[in-house]
Formats: structure tokens, C-alpha cells, sequence
């Protein structure tokens, strides 16, 4: 059987159990968890694993933590919250959105060697790997440095065997330039999660991805520019058109973020609280819709280990 990299070490796939695949444990800016806690809040790290207590105690077995280096990841934390609430927590290598200046000039294959080093080395020099790799572009499609990450995800992948999330705006349908540039880098889409899939209700575009032969992350629960119910219902379109297998819910959700001057943003309200909205409301509701047990169970348990275990 096949493992995946946990921040407390390899995992067999058939004992990840519930997956949330694409959430937060906590996001911020790089550094600040070792140069300014104070902004996380008192406690952060027991809020965190308070968290995470609710969510297994709810049925969640494992979670990607989405973080990387430029949304504040410390994988120290989340390898102690992981011990302390007995969830795994596998831990992503890649980039988001924000990059300074001073990277700017650094090229797509030196990119994808950082990204090796931590899959196979490990985070920081803690011997933690990643498990699995992370590129991003948003609204204003694919930008040039967004480009060069996205290649070195690519490169890396093609390197190591794991496979990809890439945050993609799908109201805009940037997954279309992202699929470009990925097959351009041989790619095995079969290893490829689209996220934030369910910010569109558009099911052509979407089943356009599901062709390629990729995989949706359905990740933005409850809701935000398209409501809970509304994405439940994209799902299930999908489920019935026969992709039931490649469709991945997660919330997107961060138990704990930098604070403001005026209220702890970390204890944003949720219907559903926190990573359980899937449990509590969209598995019920897909439920009601008349989709069987077994089905939903192939969502949240056989979906992410199909996933990591690159079955087509």
C-alpha cells in the first residue's frame, strides 16, 4: 500500500480515514509565528489543537494543511498540533500568492529544486516532508512569476511523484491557462486537484477538468461569493454525471490568523464549526438529494486515497 508524507512521518494511505483536503491550521505572514506571536493570540497553539480535537471527535481523520512559506507555515506547529489531537496533518511544499521582490529573479527549475529538498529532505531542516506540492494564480490569471512557480510545482512533481493543488479562480476560468502550462510540462493530470472548483456553479467548465482527467477540490465551505447550498448543488450535478470519484470537499478554513487591533479574526463564526460544516450540513444534504451511503463515503475516504495514491 502506498504512504503519504504526515508532519509526524509516513502515513499508509488505507489509514488516512476522513479527509478534509485543502484547510488551514493557521494562517499569517512568514516569521511571525517566530518573531511575533503575540499577533496569534494567547494560547494560539492549544486553540489549534482544540480545534482539531472537535474536528476528530466529529469523525476527521486527516488533513492537508494548505499553508505554505508565504502564508506563515511552521511545520513545527503543525507537527505538535498533530501529536497533541491525534489528526494527521500532511503538510504542502510550493508557493501562493505573495512573493517579494527579492525572489522575483529566481528561475523555475531553482524553484523546483527547493521544492524537492523539502519533499525529500524535509521543511527547514526538521526532516518533515511534504506531502504533497502547491501553486497558486487568482483573478488576474496567470502571472509571469505565478508562471515560474507553477513550473517548478510542475518540474518538482514530475521529480518526486507527488501530486499537485493548484488554488485556481474558477469564476474566471483560469484553470484553462494553469491546464495549458502543466501539460506543457508533462503533467500527469491524474495527479492534479483544481481548487476552489466550487466558487463557479458553471458544471461545463468544470466537467471540462474532470475530462482532462483531473481532480476538483470542492473547498470553499460554507460559502462565501456562492452559497453552501448552491455548492452542494453543483455537487451533486457532478456526482450524477459519474465523477463522484474526483471530487474533493474541504472548507478552507483556518482555526487561527493574525489578529487585529480590533478582534480575533481566528474565531471567525461558521455554520457547522469550524471543519465539520461537511460532516454536519453538506453530507446530510447530499443525503436528502437521494445520494447512497456508499457514495458518500467515496467523498471524503476513498477520494483523497485514490488521490494521493494516483489512481486514475
Amino acid at each position: 500500500m502506498a504512504t503519504v508524507n504526515s508532519v509526524l512521518g509516513p502515513v499508509d494511505t488505507a489509514d488516512l480515514g476522513f479527509t478534509l483536503m485543502h484547510e488551514h491550521l493557521l494562517v499569517s505572514s512568514s516569521g511571525v509565528v517566530q518573531n511575533y506571536p503575540e499577533l496569534l493570540g494567547e494560547g494560539f497553539i492549544d486553540r489549534l489543537v482544540s480545534g482539531l480535537i472537535r474536528a476528530k471527535e466529529g469523525g476527521v481523520t486527516t488533513i492537508v494543511d494548505a499553508t505554505t512559506i508565504d502564508l506563515g507555515r511552521d511545520v513545527n506547529v503543525l507537527a505538535e498540533a498533530s501529536r497533541r489531537s491525534g489528526v494527521n496533518v500532511i503538510a504542502c511544499t510550493g508557493w501562493w500568492m505573495e512573493i517579494p521582490r527579492f525572489i522575483r529573479s529566481v528561475t523555475a527549475d531553482q524553484f523546483a529544486q527547493l521544492f524537492m529538498r523539502e519533499i525529500e529532505e524535509g521543511i527547514a531542516g526538521t526532516g518533515i516532508k511534504a506531502g504533497i506540492i502547491k501553486s497558486a494564480s487568482d483573478s488576474s490569471g496567470v502571472q509571469p512569476e505565478e508562471e515560474k512557480i507553477l513550473r517548478g510545482a510542475a518540474r518538482a512533481h514530475k521529480q518526486t511523484g507527488l501530486p499537485l493543488m493548484l488554488h485556481s479562480y474558477s469564476p474566471g476560468q483560469v484553470g484553462r491557462q494553469q491546464m495549458a502550462i502543466i501539460k506543457e510540462e508533462g503533467v500527469d493530470l491524474s495527479r492534479v486537484k483544481f481548487d476552489h472548483s466550487n466558487d463557479t456553479t458553471d458544471v461545463e467548465y468544470l466537467t471540462w477538468i474532470l475530462e482532462q482527467g483531473c481532480y476538483l477540490g470542492m473547498d470553499r465551505y460554507p460559502g462565501r461569493s456562492v452559497s453552501s447550498e448552491e455548492r452542494t448543488n453543483t455537487m451533486k450535478a457532478l456526482i450524477d454525471a459519474g465523477y463522484v470519484d474526483r471530487l474533493l470537499p474541504s472548507h478552507d478554513h483556518s482555526l487561527v490568523s493574525t489578529m487585529g487591533a480590533a478582534a480575533d479574526v481566528s474565531a471567525r463564526p461558521e455554520p457547522g464549526t469550524g471543519y465539520l460544516h461537511i460532516k454536519n450540513v453538506v453530507l446530510p444534504q447530499l443525503r436528502e438529494m437521494g445520494v447512497d451511503e456508499a457514495t458518500v463515503d467515496r467523498l471524503c475516504v476513498e477520494g483523497p486515497r485514490h488521490f494521493f495514491e494516483g489512481v486514475s
